[in-house]
């Protein structure tokens, strides 16, 4: 008989495996039609999915309460497993008993891993006796690649804050397309989002049916508010997958156009659209080889980038992530920023914004853009609930994960408003 909660566990640990040992983004695994979610009841799926992000954010705690407990390192399903049973006693408070029950039914169970029960048995013990495992650890460091230049940027106490917001459990923030219904424990964040401390089933919501909301990020949310669309408007949102900024622009009254590369991520947009009653036209191509009819008075280009400052929500990418892929995604962004504003009528503007923490993919892009566009000119943001130390000097909006860390954080952002010359 299955002790209570294996089966989450189980597919946890394999998600695990996944990340850590295979390399793969979890969104990917998550979604594999045979992958270990795939036979799962609802409930045990979000309670495997929570496991596992919330061990991604403590492996490097986890690692070193193992560490004097290990003589030499198991093989990566155990130690997988080791890993997510400290983390739920560390810091989802397990009661002790169920947790090591549970981890050593499911050690016992491989094949090549049964003979190792009793090392699990052993270890889990000896953290439970540990009130507090995690009390005198730091959270856990971003990878050295990206640590190294924020600190030699911004200081080691702002990257020790940034990783202590990405130690937690973000919240959910929704955007409304108007007027806000009642949703209990929600609060308006100072940009006009609604905030949601605890996650929950979204579909249940008040107002979800009748798409009075939808789900993104409050950072995400400003660079639709600073291209600044109005009704009768023609705007372009490049890159415009999975929607957020799409819906944004068409509550505006704006006359929207979608584009992105990708047809299957568009099907998300599309739902969306239909549940919010909003209208955009939709179109699947790559805008580095598409031509529009006619050119447009804005365009928002949420450009392809490393999501360096998404690792809050996404804390698989630092396992998966390294600076060789910069110069190629770099060298992308140089050409979208480019094609975009062809795309736009003269005295238009174009918003270019990145969800990176790194100056190669944010203040240094727009600094080669008004190089290479002598004609530009920068028009800082003047957004409600944006304090002006947000806004750098040569007036883009640099967002962190720090700010508003008291509320939960944000994603790491960059944008900027171009103005184009009559």
């Amino acid at each position: 008989m299955a002790v209570d909660g294996t089966a989450a566990r189980g597919a946890a640990v394999t998600l695990l495996g996944a990340v850590l040992d295979e390399g793969q983004q979890l969104g990917q695994a998550l979604d594999a039609p045979d992958g270990p979610l795939a036979k799962l009841p609802p409930s045990e799926r979000a309670r495997a999915q929570r496991l596992v992000l919330t061990t991604l954010r403590h492996i490097e705690q986890a690692d070193r309460v193992l560490k004097p407990y290990l003589r030499k390192s198991p093989p990566d399903f155990v130690l997988n497993a080791l890993r997510l049973g400290v983390v739920e006693l560390a810091v989802d408070g397990g009661a002790a008993h169920g947790v090591v029950n549970a981890i050593v039914d499911l050690v016992s169970r491989g094949n090549r891993t049964g003979h190792l029960s009793g090392l699990a048995n052993a270890v889990l013990r000896k953290v439970a006796a540990t009130q507090t495992p995690f009390a005198k650890l730091p959270p856990q460091r971003m990878p050295q690649w990206l640590r190294q230049p924020l600190v030699h940027l911004w200081g080691r106490d702002v990257v020790c804050a940034i990783e202590a917001v990405h130690s937690q459990t973000p919240p959910l923030d929704l955007t409304p397309k108007s007027a806000m219904p009642e949703i209990e424990g929600a609060i308006a964040l100072p940009n006009g989002s609604m905030r949601l401390a605890q996650a929950t089933q979204v579909s249940n919501l008040p107002g979800f049916a009748s798409g009075d909301w939808w789900v993104q990020d409050a950072a995400a949310s400003l660079a639709a508010q600073l291209l600044g669309a109005t009704t009768g408007e023609t705007v372009l949102d490049l890159c415009a997958a999975p929607g957020g900024k799409t819906l944004q622009l068409a509550a505006t009254g704006a006359q929207v156009t979608a584009l992105d590369i990708s047809s299957p991520r568009l099907l998300r947009l599309r739902e969306n659209l239909a549940r919010t009653g909003l209208h955009a036209e939709v179109i699947a191509t790559d805008a580095l080889h598409w031509q529009p009819p006619a050119l447009f008075d804005a365009v928002l280009l949420d450009a392809p980038c490393s999501a360096t400052g998404t690792l809050r929500r996404h804390p698989d990418l630092a396992f998966i992530k390294d600076a060789g892929d910069l110069p190629a995604l770099v060298a992308l962004q140089t050409a979208l920023i480019d094609k975009a504003l062809s795309f736009v009528k003269p005295g238009g503007r174009l918003v270019f914004c990145t969800c990176s923490l790194l100056p190669e993919e944010g203040e240094d892009q727009l600094a080669a853009t008004l190089a290479r566009h002598p004609g530009l000119t920068v028009e800082p943001p003047t957004l409600q609930g944006i304090p002006p130390e947000w806004i750098t000097s040569a007036g883009g909006l640099r967002l962190r994960p720090d700010y508003w860390a008291e509320r939960g954080g944000m994603d790491g952002f960059f944008m900027a408003r171009l103005r184009l010359p009559v």
